[in-house]
């Protein structure tokens, strides 16, 4: 990687090196979203343009980050859609996905260069990530932890049994609803999925694999506009949210 120097947009001239890469996945089927035959999630667009391409724009509009790595399914991986190179080459890569999620962010962890001193995990299902909570996660994991954008629960929690009957209500304080993107020092996260692999773990969640080695993990304040388009009906909602100004 060559020695890039660059300043973030609003702040002063101290200039900071581009050492910050991003693992965007985007490798699942989708296929709870439903859409049209054969259209995978988040090559779908949301507002005007697709879910993969607002990420990896958002992440690029940042003059730290040094690559981004589009983490995609095997059968999009060698013709991705025409639209991505709508971005930065110069610092885009496609990367080919696994058999689930966490295989497919640590290929996209791979294609990182060692040089590098923070990764990003970002998921292509949450198109709208807000230019602040991406430099609220990076600055936590400048500081040496990682940094989980989270939400705190704020609704009343049932935990019930296989048959919907309510078994106890469940105390919401210090209660947090983790979103993406969550960041790390890269030794940090290469060290927690190299010992996942190992222990046959696998998780949907980053941040987890960390606290299991006892990494100091911390949240921010996310947003609701990192809505998760997971079912058809959040493609309406992301389209209202992609509607309102920041």
């Amino acid at each position: 990687m060559s020695d890039v120097e660059a300043v973030r947009p609003g702040e002063d001239e101290r200039p900071i090196a581009a050492d910050v890469g991003v693992v965007i996945v985007a490798g699942g089927s989708g296929s709870r979203a439903g859409g049209p035959t054969g259209e995978l999630k988040q090559f779908r667009w949301v507002g005007d343009k697709p879910m993969l391409l607002h990420a990896v724009q958002a992440f690029q509009r940042r003059t730290d980050v040094a690559l981004v790595v589009c983490v995609l399914p095997r059968s999009h991986a060698a013709d991705p859609p025409p639209w991505l190179f709508q971005c930065d080459l110069d610092r885009l890569l496609v990367s080919t996905g696994g058999r689930d999620r966490g295989e497919s962010v640590w290929s996209g962890l791979e294609d990182l260069p060692d040089e590098l001193a923070v990764a990003v995990i970002h998921d292509a299902a949450r198109p709208l990530v807000t230019d602040a909570t991406i430099e609220a996660v990076i600055a936590g994991a400048r500081h040496g932890h990682g940094a989980v954008a989270a939400l705190p629960v704020v609704d009343t929690l049932k935990e019930v049994d296989a048959d919907g009957r309510v078994l106890r209500t469940v105390g919401r304080e210090g209660l947090w609803r983790a979103q993406t993107p969550q960041a790390f020092p890269l030794r940090m996260i290469e060290h927690a999925y190299v010992e996942a692999r190992r222990a046959g773990i696998s998780a949907t969640d980053d941040a987890a694999l960390c606290e299991r080695l006892g990494f100091e993990v911390r949240v921010v304040r996310g947003s609701e506009r990192a809505l998760k388009v997971t079912e058809e009906a959040d493609f309406a909602r992301a389209e209202r949210l992609a509607s309102l100004v920041d």
